[in-house]
């Protein structure tokens, strides 16, 4: 008999950093490795986040899809679990218990359609899976959260080793090493695919360990004179089970801000995950009658978000926290690409309202997540595949893990570069890039998921840089001639007030392209308005607003 082809088809995380989600098929069996989201980029205005384009699932209705399986907690990688168990109601989701803690409060915000049809199976690192059809083998890797598995995926032609996020950390905060035995040991039963994080691909040596922002944090908390607020992501229970440390020795109480994080926090500690001692955690506003050489904040919003505490905080719009004097910011955390502007721009600010702003590299205050070129190499030199896939990373990681991979001896012809929804496919016959699926952007904006394509999204870029001009035009039913002087409204293009000359010249534009323009087409009328107005427009501010016109007859 005959076997079943593979087909690896990435939906995201290839060519980007984030929104992770992968397909394996084993004939018509498949199974998904995470389902992350992805940040906006500066110029995708309003939109909250980003998820996967997963209609090639929803357009394969031959596929026999047997669940979800996760690598690790953050949002890059589970983000979009509420809208993918919305395409597929009760699809079963497997993840270690912290993981699995953090998708129940997604799932659980989704609502009763969702959440009353889930399941969440748990397990641990070392565990073999059976989802399906799929044997499924966990091991751990140390990354930047705890919980951190790859897969090794059991096929006709050898195993599929996917790392998730990882590093080589062997002084991990919880002390759990890298499976480096189980890695060695797939290599002893043949690997036919690598699928391998590329994020540090662009940076020699090796990725220091978590460890070593403990005594970074014992010098931040050594010289600071008021209260310590720290800014890291929601989801990085590790790093704030460092600061409750530093907290401890230097004799403060920690408060939350942010109820991500503040729900994140609780549910580690009902897990067992995070250790606080009893009385160290206070409510905010009681932190704010302390002394402040005795407080350290917990705070979002290290990615420049607007909504978040930071960025409330550094314009002064926070409703229960101001910056004062002798407090003393950390941003735990690297800028992810793409947000390194609105970092700045908050650390900028802080800075003008008279805090002191520590991050890497002023301070050991974060370390990647994820390991360099050495670690890589490691990593192919321990699961010796036959095929190598880089993933997890822009097209510039991509291809310097490809070269990577060959220099270490995998045949050029064995690595494939690719992006989302290029499609590898592996048979008897070896394995090729066959053909690409659909794996764009999927917006999502306030309660629209999808409803705001490029089309908006190159019109909120126009209305950001250039404004808008609104003329209203009464005319005459009979005559097709203009009534009275147009109303006109502008917003982001020129202060009315100031401009008598230039609305003088709109005025002439109208009239005159209305004029002997004919009656009852106000279709066509009104483009040609909008047209004339334009190039007026331009030719008079070399700025090109989005303009609108509306045609009222009487």
């Amino acid at each position: 008999m005959a076997k079943p082809k593979i087909r690896v088809v990435p939906l995201g995380g290839l060519g980007e950093i984030g929104k992770n989600m992968c397909i394996i098929e084993i004939g018509n069996d498949a199974i998904i490795i995470d389902t992350g989201i992805m940040f906006p980029a500066n110029d995708m205005h309003g939109v909250d986040y980003i998820i996967p384009d997963f209609q090639y699932l929803q357009n394969r209705t031959d596929l026999k899809i047997h669940g979800i399986i996760y690598t690790h907690g953050h949002e890059d990688h589970i983000g979009a679990v509420a809208h993918v168990l919305e395409a597929f109601p009760g699809l079963p989701v497997y993840a270690t218990p912290l993981t699995a803690g953090l998708l129940e409060l997604k799932i659980r915000d989704a609502g009763p359609k969702i959440s009353k049809k889930s399941e969440i199976n748990v397990f641990t690192a070392g565990d073999v899976l059976r989802v399906g059809s799929y044997k499924i083998e966990t091991f751990h890797m140390t990354h930047s959260i705890p919980h951190c598995v790859g897969f090794a995926i059991n096929t006709p032609y050898g195993y599929i080793v996917h790392t998730g996020d990882y590093k080589f950390d062997n002084n991990p905060t919880d002390g759990k090493n890298p499976d480096y035995a189980r890695l060695a040991q797939f290599s002893n039963r043949g690997v036919a695919l690598l699928l391998g994080d590329s994020t540090n691909a662009d940076k020699h040596g090796w990725t220091p360990s978590e460890s070593v922002l403990d005594a970074g944090f014992d010098r931040v908390f050594g010289k600071a004179k008021g209260r310590i607020l720290i800014a890291t992501f929601a989801s990085l229970i590790s790093r704030v089970q460092q600061v409750v440390h530093a907290a401890q020795k230097h004799d403060r109480k920690i408060a939350i801000a942010g109820y991500s994080m503040s729900r994140n926090v609780d549910m580690a500690q009902e897990l067992g995950i995070l250790e606080i001692p009893d009385g160290m955690i206070v409510d905010l506003n009681k932190a704010g009658k302390l002394p402040p050489h005795k407080v350290v904040i917990m705070v979002t919003g290290s990615q420049g978000e607007p909504s978040a505490v930071l960025a409330r905080m550094s314009v002064g719009r926070h409703r229960q926290l101001e910056v004062e004097p002798d407090d003393t910011f950390v941003l735990s955390s690297h800028p992810i690409p793409g947000n390194e502007e609105m970092v700045s721009r908050n650390i900028n600010k802080l800075l003008q309202r008279g805090a002191k702003v520590i991050y890497d590299p002023l301070e050991d205050v974060h370390v990647s997540g994820h390991g360099r070129r050495e670690e890589m190499r490691l990593m192919i030199n321990l699961v010796k595949p036959k095929y190598v896939m880089p993933v997890h990373g822009e097209l510039r990681h991509l291809h310097l893990h490809a070269e990577l991979a060959v220099d270490s001896g995998i045949p050029e012809d064995n690595v494939f570069v690719t992006e989302n929804g290029g499609v590898l496919e592996i048979d008897q016959y070896g394995a090729r890039l066959v053909d690409r699926v659909p794996g764009g952007y999927v917006f999502v904006d306030g309660s629209g998921v999808g409803d705001v394509g490029r089309v908006v999204m190159r019109d909120r870029e126009i209305l950001s840089r250039d404004g808008f001009l609104m003329v209203a035009v009464t005319l005459d039913r009979k005559s097709g001639k203009v009534i009275g002087r147009p109303d006109i409204i502008s917003r982001g293009f020129i202060y009315l007030r100031e401009s008598d000359e230039l609305l003088d010249q709109v005025v002439e534009t109208i009239e005159k392209t209305l004029h002997g323009a004919g009656r009852n087409n106000n279709g066509h009328r009104r483009d040609a308005l909008q047209e004339n107005l334009g190039k007026m427009l331009y030719n008079e501010t070399r700025r090109r607003p989005m303009i609108f016109a509306v045609l009222n007859e009487k």
